[in-house]
C-alpha cells in the first residue's frame, strides 16, 4: 500500500478524508515491552505508528504466541474496531519506544456513519489492511507450524 509520508493514510484516501480523520488524532508514546491490545479485548482505538515497532502476535495454546507480522513507521495498528463485535483477533506490543497518532474507533465510526464517502473510503483502507494481514498471517503460521513442503504448490 502507497502512503502518504506523514500521516500513514493511502494516497487514495482524498486530503480532506485525511484531514477529517486526522482531526481525531492525539500524539500517544509506549515504552517498549508495553502491550497495546490482547485478543479479545475491547477494539477501542486503533493508531498510525509515527516511529518505533509493534509486533502482532496471536494466541496458540501450549505454546508461546506466534508473531504474525512487524510494524512500522506509517502503518495501521488495529483493524478490529471497525468490524463488529469491535473485539481485538490479535496482540500487539511495542518492540521498541513508539510514537504513534491514536484515534477514538467510536468517535472514528460515528463519522464514517454521518459522511458516506469518508466511511467508504475508510472501509477501503481498512479492509486492504486486513486482506494484508490474513495473508502474513497465514504465511507465518505455515511456516511455524505446518510440516515441510505443506505450503508449497505443485
Amino acid at each position: 500500500m502507497i502512503t502518504t509520508p506523514t500521516t500513514g493514510m493511502p494516497r487514495a484516501l482524498p486530503v480532506e478524508h485525511q484531514q477529517r480523520l486526522m482531526g481525531f488524532a492525539h500524539e500517544v508514546s509506549f515504552p517498549q515491552g508495553t502491550r497495546l491490545f490482547e485478543e479479545g479485548g475491547r477494539a477501542d482505538r486503533f493508531w498510525i505508528i509515527r516511529s518505533g515497532t509493534v509486533q502482532l502476535d496471536m494466541h496458540v495454546p501450549g505454546r508461546r504466541a506466534a508473531v504474525i507480522e512487524t510494524l512500522r513507521h506509517n502503518e495501521l495498528v488495529g483493524w478490529s474496531w471497525l468490524f463488529t463485535p469491535h473485539s481485538w483477533h490479535l496482540g500487539a506490543e511495542a518492540t521498541t519506544p513508539v510514537r504513534a497518532y491514536e484515534f477514538d474507533a467510536t468517535a472514528v465510526r460515528l463519522m464514517c456513519r454521518e459522511d458516506p464517502a469518508v466511511g467508504s473510503t475508510i472501509a477501503q483502507w481498512v479492509g486492504d489492511v486486513l486482506a494484508h494481514r490474513l495473508r502474513s498471517a497465514r504465511t507465518r503460521l505455515l511456516d511455524l507450524y505446518a510440516p515441510y513442503g505443506a505450503g508449497s504448490r505443485g
